[in-house]
């Protein structure tokens, strides 16, 4: 079990590097001017989505069940706050998607100042799951 574990924490790490650094693209996006630029970023939005931060969601989920399956003996709330954080992120996820769409038909009516709020968000959930799976305080 603590090889699944393992793997486990470094497809989450892979999926918070993606979550941390697409809504940062579409900051650089929302700003750019030239074409050349915009077709840059949509190539390298596309990438990391669908190459690095999909994969690693889906891999950090399935051995996110499987521990579960194989530990579930008297677990507190702490993971069942745990569970409702990584759907919350599913859903950030999701519309992360959207957004990279968005840009990719050229329809993104959002500020570069509005991306630089929505990046905070993934920061908030992982300080919280941390510290739910750590300190189990319920």
């Amino acid at each position: 079990m603590l090889w699944v574990k393992a793997f486990h924490i470094i497809f989450m790490v892979t999926w918070f590097a993606g979550l941390f650094y697409l809504p940062r693209l579409f900051v650089y996006h929302a700003l750019s001017e030239d074409s050349v630029s915009r077709e840059r970023f949509k190539v390298m939005e596309r990438k990391l989505y669908y190459g690095i931060m999909t994969p690693g969601a889906l891999l950090t989920i399935a051995l996110g069940l499987w521990l579960w399956l194989g530990w579930f003996r008297g677990v507190g709330g702490w993971l069942h706050a745990k569970l409702a954080l990584v759907l919350m992120l599913v859903a950030y996820h999701l519309w992360c998607g959207k957004l990279l769409r968005d840009f990719r038909h050229d329809r993104n009516t959002k500020s570069h100042v509005w991306f630089r709020w929505f990046n905070e968000f993934p920061v908030i959930i992982l300080i919280a799951a941390v510290i739910l799976v750590v300190v189990k305080p319920f």
